[in-house]
């Protein structure tokens, strides 16, 4: 492993003022800035005030934020996105981009004032600015339809980034069935089902989110290979007949003893020979990053559970053999994402 610089003052400056270069990025993407310039590249700046609407002083402020950060460039005199920007609208990209924005900057941003809060009280505190009584997050959401959506979309937006590392790693070779546990929107089943034309997926999640999942399912026309199934994972039974149990995205939600738990029934629900997948994101066991996991527990330490993290990727493959499981193989990713598969077998 390459050992990493020391911090220098300048990275020190991106930390202490690491929240307003967010704002920056967000308000590019909702003034319009970026999609204008991947319109008309080369413009001035009164140019972009007028077409953004802006007044010649804010427009100063936010194009002297967005080029320091190299999300746009001036050539004489003239403003066009970044190189990366560019790549992004070039690969198809934006729309995902900008919904990952919105997310952290409703969903996400409000949460992290209380992220000290949460650690003190080793519990979700940020939670607070989502309207409800319950303790999580997606019992919240389903009280409020459109702040649901809202996250829906988004996650989907997410998993766009990091479901081509669970369709190039999840070997479904011999597998008739799979059950989604806490599938949500059905985004993975639909990746996968597209991936895997003999196999057969069944998201299981609450009621709220197993409808949303179904209107996607039918909009691609897959609802004659994917079913849905409301319950609850920890209290209901696992719908069966399933030869291999899915948990993409979702063991970060709960606590060790809940994973253990819920790892224990998928071995008792699966036949002999059966599989298990665990997908998500992961941080290493050296304790030392990668930077996108230590950062994104923000979220996961302020808003979904009071037990909510990201980790690594032994301790999975520990719940996997304390519960029975044999064949524990690790598969990483090889993006910028830190997702990667974990595989075991009955």
């Amino acid at each position: 492993m390459t050992a990493k610089s020391p911090l220098t003052k300048d990275d020190l400056v991106g930390i202490l003022f690491g929240g307003g270069a967010f704002q920056m990025l967000n308000a590019g993407c909702e003034l319009g800035l970026f999609r204008l310039l991947g319109r008309r590249p080369a413009l001035s700046q009164p140019q972009i005030a007028e077409e953004l609407g802006l007044a010649a002083r804010p427009v100063q402020i936010l194009l002297l934020g967005t080029t320091a950060l190299g999300l746009t460039a001036r050539t004489d005199g003239l403003y066009h996105n970044g190189p990366l920007v560019d790549e992004l609208f070039r690969e198809g990209a934006w729309d995902v981009i900008e919904d990952l924005v919105e997310f952290q900057q409703k969903v996400t941003s409000p949460a992290a004032l209380d992220f000290a809060a949460s650690l003190r009280e080793n519990t979700n505190v940020g939670l607070r600015h989502i309207p409800g009584d319950a303790d999580d997050l997606y019992q919240r959401l389903a009280g409020d339809p459109e702040l649901e959506q809202l996250f829906y979309r988004c996650m989907k937006s997410w998993s766009t980034l990091s479901n081509p590392i669970l369709v190039d790693n999840a070997d479904l070779g011999g597998v008739t069935s799979v059950l989604d546990v806490g599938g949500g929107d059905g985004v993975n089943a639909i990746a996968l089902a597209t991936a895997n034309p003999g196999v057969r997926f069944t998201v299981f999640d609450m009621p709220g989110a197993v409808a949303i999942a179904q209107e996607k399912i039918a909009d691609k026309g897959l609802g004659d290979r994917i079913g849905v199934a409301g319950g609850d994972m920890f209290t209901d039974p696992f719908p069966t007949g399933h030869d291999c149990l899915l948990f993409a995205n979702q063991l970060v939600i709960w606590s060790p003893e809940e994973n253990r738990a819920l790892l224990r029934k998928a071995y008792d629900a699966l036949p002999d020979g059966g599989r298990v997948l665990i997908f998500s994101a992961m941080s290493d066991e050296t304790g030392d990053g990668p930077l996108y996991s230590a950062l994104d527990n923000v979220y996961f330490a302020t808003l979904p559970t009071g037990n909510s993290m990201i980790y690594h990727w032994a301790q999975y493959e520990e719940w996997l053999t304390d519960a029975g499981f044999s064949e524990v193989v690790r598969l990483p990713g090889k993006t910028w994402t830190p997702h990667g598969v974990i595989a075991a077998r009955k």
